[in-house]
């Protein structure tokens, strides 16, 4: 995208100043947000201490201190909370954006949030309360275990196919395949095949991977704002209305109890709209007291559009400039509707 000579910033000599490319992304910012009026909801899940081998695209402390060092020169950052109201109103302030996390990872607490405050930045948490305490989500068991397996295993006998793991690249195929599969499963037949994975690979796995209560207390009470995210991380859209109900419902009581504070934000697991969760799931986060809940669709939300499906997204381009260009094209996106 080419700048206006009117809005080209001026040159700075070497060694004084932001970087040509901070300024760029700055300028770019400025002018592709122009008068959208609207609000730019990043997520993400975990922060890792250092990268993984196993999968280097996840984000990590250094890449995300750089991403927020960039990101919060160029936007207006605001609790979650505080973006719903100024959807609501029609009053958001230019370039306003907003950090999620999903699912409850500790390394929220012993990771990223530090990394906001150096920033000085805000947050929403979105808890599965389900897995507090030590638990581990089913996903989380599966990459662990085929982290720790041997160079082949054979689910052929329970329908899930032989895997070759003698390689990095071959045991990310293995863990993309098996979570594709075994995700939209009925939660018993899921846990099933979970188990026939474990009794192929009898390796200690990690207890620790999820927040404990008191991590929670600890977000809540650093200004962190705590989110619903059901109790067990069901596909909403495979459960019947009951059972989704109070998934939502008990998910919301339980972080009630733990932080002493109504609980008003909302995050679909999964988060598909027609896939993942329908639009009567919107209507049910209404009911069980919710004020807004987000989807994963691409998108940036608008004034007037619906508070219950907000569009969220997180750029994966590493370099600073395509970053921005991401950000941009996202914001120009409508991502609200089942």
């Amino acid at each position: 995208m080419l700048l206006e000579r009117s809005q080209r910033l001026p040159a700075v000599p070497a060694g004084q100043g932001p970087g040509l490319s901070a300024l760029a992304c700055r300028a770019l910012a400025r002018v592709g947000f122009a008068g959208s009026g609207r609000l730019s909801i990043l997520i993400f899940h975990r922060v890792l201490p250092q990268p993984d081998p196993l999968f280097p695209d996840e984000m990590h402390a250094a890449r995300f201190d750089a991403q927020l060092g960039q990101l919060k020169h160029s936007f207006n950052f605001m609790s979650l909370g505080e973006g719903v109201r100024g959807l609501r109103s029609g009053k958001l302030p230019p370039r306003a954006a907003c950090i999620t996390f999903d699912d409850g990872y500790a390394d929220n607490a012993e990771v990223a949030l530090p990394i906001l405050h150096k920033h000085g930045l805000p947050a929403t948490v979105f808890v599965a309360t389900g897995f507090l305490d030590g638990g581990r989500m089913w996903n989380d068991t599966v990459i662990e275990l085929i982290r720790r397996a041997p160079d082949a295993i054979d689910l052929g006998p329970h329908g899930y196919g032989r895997f070759a793991l003698g390689t990095v690249a071959e045991r990310r195929a293995a863990i993309a395949s098996l979570l594709n599969t075994l995700k939209y499963l009925p939660l018993a037949a899921r846990l099933d095949a979970v188990d026939a994975v474990r009794a192929l690979v009898p390796a200690a796995l990690p207890e620790n991977l999820m927040m404990t209560s008191s991590q929670v207390r600890q977000l809540h009470q650093a200004g962190i704002e705590i989110g619903g995210h059901t109790v067990n991380h069901p596909i909403l859209a495979r459960m019947d209305d009951a059972g989704a109900r109070r998934e939502m419902a008990d998910g919301k009581d339980a972080l009630e109890g733990l932080i002493g504070a109504p609980v008003r934000l909302f995050a679909y697991p999964n988060g598909k709209p027609g896939q993942d969760y329908l639009s009567r799931h919107a209507a049910m986060a209404r009911e069980v007291g919710f004020e807004a809940a987000v989807s994963t669709s691409w998108g940036a939300a608008r004034p007037g559009g619906d508070l219950f499906q907000l569009p969220r997204f997180t750029p994966w381009d590493r370099k600073p400039l395509r970053f921005m260009l991401r950000m941009v094209q996202n914001a120009r996106r409508n991502g609200d509707t089942v």
